[in-house]
């Protein structure tokens, strides 16, 4: 995310901070199940059964001891905890990044986006794809700032899953932030695009305004977006993600510009929402993706809220998640949220840090859980400003790492 946006978000995790697990209510339907836990079925958290409650689930709804009530584990970029997690029934499966704020071969610094990459299609063992998003020294501290006063990154790596080895990256490997050859600056999202040449990256490079997609194998850029003499329409405004659609598209979260645009390969606007740009209609987007009934689901994260717009022209919003439903001090901020087979939502809410499922009945209840309000502080049930999560085994909506995304560890 920008530098901007992340001073707003650390403003709104201290205005969050008195807010503990009696302060949720639902918006309708029983209140919520809150209080010392004994028993995963009152109280769960990132890593399992705890007797400090870190969030709270609505009393009637049906509370799992399974991630996201799949078979699936939850995947999470905890973006200031610096590092990457990978959850399965409340048990710490896996861990990438030592909490530092310097890259390293065994860091990654404020990650705004991750995926999980089964073996197969030519990768021996599972991967993690992640991106060292970088913040500002407000929000990081001891880290080697450049001269904008950013703890900076700036690479998109890939990591073995068993040796936790990073066995790929693209970006300035020393940190540095640049727009040229092999150089980004603030990357965000980067997301698997396998291909019949072999797997290319498609890595949204915010501070550069732009999308690239690189060739795995060569770490050659292969396409772009804008064009190089960009209409206004094509001009790109800190985009916050990029997912490549089946039909061979791109669609892009403009955060900046305030709008969802999807893009062919000739680099033309073949759809946006809003089609007139209207903070009210849509504000900062943090995060887009095509469902498979052919509508777009959008994280309005200035709007606190998640979006289900339809396809038709202009299209309409046919569903709502406000993320202060389930929180009566301030509106938590959405930077993502994932459709999942079963129906449900995943949501995370960054100044609320914590990731939670969301049921697909009319009264979105809260049925799983991870982190909480003002637990941030790197401890085993605490997330820091996480940005988005995945279910590794669910890429309903999102661009498939596999052509058959089985293989699971």
């Amino acid at each position: 995310m920008s530098k901007r946006q992340t001073v707003r978000l650390m403003a709104g995790v201290a205005a969050l901070a008195l807010a503990g697990c009696d302060d949720f209510t639902p918006q309708t339907g029983p209140l919520q199940s809150c209080g010392a836990a004994t028993t995963a079925t009152t109280s769960y958290s990132l890593y399992g059964p705890s007797t400090t409650p870190t969030a709270c689930q609505d009393s009637g709804a049906t509370f799992t001891t399974s991630d996201a009530g799949l078979t699936g584990k939850v995947i999470i970029a905890d973006q200031l905890n610096n590092r990457v997690v990978v959850s399965h029934a409340g048990v710490p499966l896996w861990v990438f990044g030592d909490g530092t704020s310097v890259p390293s071969p065994a860091s990654i610094v404020a990650p705004n986006d991750v995926e999980f990459l089964p073996a197969g299609a030519g990768r021996v063992n599972a991967e993690v794809l992640t991106v060292g998003t970088g913040a500002p020294v407000a929000a990081e501290s001891g880290c080697a700032a450049n001269d904008a006063g950013i703890c900076v990154d700036d690479r998109v790596i890939i990591v073995d899953y068993p040796t936790k080895a990073i066995v790929w990256t693209f970006g300035g490997h020393d940190g540095s932030s640049d727009a040229g050859v092999g150089q980004l600056s603030g990357p965000t999202c980067a997301v698997l695009v396998p291909t019949s040449g072999g797997d290319h990256v498609l890595i949204t490079d915010q501070n550069n305004n732009r999308i690239v997609e690189v060739d795995r194998g060569t770490s050659t850029t292969v396409w772009t977006f804008p064009p190089s003499n960009p209409t206004v329409s094509q001009r790109l405004t800190t985009p916050q993600s990029a997912e490549r659609l089946a039909n061979g598209n791109t669609l892009i979260a403009d955060q900046g510009g305030n709008r969802v645009v999807e893009v062919s390969p000739s680099k033309d606007v073949v759809w946006q929402y809003p089609m007139v740009v209207n903070a009210d209609a849509l504000s900062s987007p943090a995060f887009a993706s095509r469902l498979p009934n052919g509508h777009t689901l959008i994280a309005d994260s200035d709007n606190w809220r998640v979006l289900e717009v339809d396809n038709a022209t202009p299209a309409n919003v046919v569903w709502t998640y406000q993320t202060g439903t389930h929180a009566s001090s301030g509106e938590p901020v959405p930077t993502g949220a994932v459709r999942l087979a079963n129906g449900h939502t995943l949501v995370t809410e960054i100044t609320a840090n914590r990731v939670i499922e969301i049921d697909e009945t009319p009264q979105q209840n809260i049925v799983y859980s991870l982190g909480g309000f003002a637990q941030i502080d790197g401890g085993p049930h605490d997330l820091n400003q996480p940005y988005n999560a995945k279910v590794t085994t669910d890429t309903t909506g999102l661009t498939p790492p596999l052509p058959d995304a089985s293989t699971t560890p």
